[in-house]
């Protein structure tokens, strides 16, 4: 692999550093974007705006939502490449999917087919649709190195005669690779299988975020890398099932049809969905989605390679982490031995670098071993990942050694 250079910051047209657009903690580095997200502050203006406009005048306000929510919908279907008839607004990727999951017709002893890489929210709604079929759950072991071919042909090897729901992430959380819905999606409609795409992390990360995605059913959260207002993100149905899909909340709008029944959800705040197209235009508008992904890219190598070789000069293990198919923004470095080796375990990591360290950053686990998985965006600079190099690192190795 070709040395990375570290590229130079983004700056807004006003000269001032990109992060300046949020309203981000200075005293902290924030190198996790991947996680929960950040809000351009015009986006927040604009919620709030509307939040306003909700509590003045309740009573105009919803009855007049639905259209509201129909416009922010057009625009948010634009923005995915996809034609707003076939796209509905959820708070999260896992509502879509528990949308679906409530949606499916009845399948007597049918197996849902997930993979190891697999988001934990979205495997435990997995499990309980098997469970109300009276059937069960198979788990995929894609490796972590697979390529496409291989990922796919290991999920299609899991598939059985009972298999009625394959569940499938584009991005995944855990492990920052993606997986082949495409060769997949062949197989499943050959089958006559129904698929979920889990496609948390794409919205923002991909030109065009269902391309190739031969799908039923597909959720992307637009409060990651499309910075919107969190609790916002897309369900995407093109073919038949769309017809079965209903929102997890029965309101006045059940009997229209998809998606309009979505948009109508009784007196939830849903200013977090008109506020999004606010958020994507404000990349769009500062540097564009197309540049924003050039330099999440550029960046994302420059501090794989950086953090990797700190951690492997410091402990003389390879940190390399062998990822088949790598994300832009989301890359894997190993961890220490000893460090990470459960979800739990690096969620504890993650709170304790934030608590004494002031380091906002993300750790994951994948079979037993323990990663830094850094994702990046517009306001995140090369010092960032060159601090948590110099400081955090060392810190990394002497917890490791604790934990012996």
């Amino acid at each position: 692999m070709a040395t990375a250079v570290a590229p130079k910051p983004l700056l807004l047209p006003d000269g001032r550093p990109a992060a300046a657009g949020w309203s981000l903690d200075p005293g902290m580095r924030h190198l996790n974007h991947g996680s929960f997200g950040a809000v351009p502050v015009v986006a927040q203006r604009e919620q709030q705006r509307l939040r306003e406009e909700m509590d003045a005048s309740p009573v105009v306000w919803f009855p007049a939502l639905p259209r509201k929510v129909a416009a922010a919908r057009a625009a948010i279907a634009e923005f995915l490449r996809v034609p707003a008839e076939f796209t509905a607004l959820v708070p999260n990727a896992s509502a879509g999917a528990s949308a679906v999951y409530g949606s499916l017709p009845h399948r007597p002893g049918g197996e849902v087919l997930v993979t190891d890489h697999g988001y934990g929210a979205v495997t435990m709604g997995a499990a309980r649709l098997a469970r109300r079929w009276g059937g069960a759950v198979r788990t995929a072991h894609v490796p972590l190195a697979a390529s496409p071919e291989e990922a796919a042909a290991a999920v299609i090897g899991a598939v059985t005669e009972r298999t009625a729901l394959i569940v499938l992430d584009r991005i995944t959380s855990a492990t920052a690779r993606y997986l082949p819905v495409d060769l997949v999606g062949a197989f499943a409609r050959e089958r006559g299988i129904t698929l979920l795409v889990d496609a948390a992390h794409v919205p923002g990360l991909d030109e065009d975020p269902l391309a190739g995605a031969d799908c039923d059913a597909w959720v992307g959260n637009l409060h990651k890398f499309g910075c919107a207002p969190r609790g916002t993100a897309a369900l995407v149905a093109r073919g038949e099932l769309r017809h079965a899909l209903y929102p997890l909340i029965d309101s006045w709008g059940a009997e229209e049809p998809f998606p309009e029944r979505f948009d109508t959800q009784g007196t939830l705040d849903v200013t977090g969905y008109l506020a999004a197209p606010t958020a994507l235009d404000f990349v769009e508008r500062q540097w564009g989605w197309a540049e924003a992904r050039r330099y999440m890219g550029e960046l994302a190598d420059y501090a794989e390679q950086l953090i990797g070789a700190a951690v492997t000069d410091a402990t003389g293990e390879p940190a390399a982490a062998e990822v088949g198919s790598p994300v832009n923004a989301l890359r894997l470095v190993k961890l220490p031995a000893g460090l990470g080796r459960t979800r739990l375990e690096a969620d504890a990591l993650r709170d304790r670098l934030a608590r004494e360290f002031g380091v906002e950053a993300a750790f994951t686990s994948f079979g037993g071993t323990g990663y830094y998985r850094l994702s990046t965006h517009v306001y995140n600079t090369a010092a960032d990942y060159e601090y948590f190099a110099e400081r955090c690192v060392p810190v990394l190795c002497a917890w490791a050694r604790e934990a012996e």
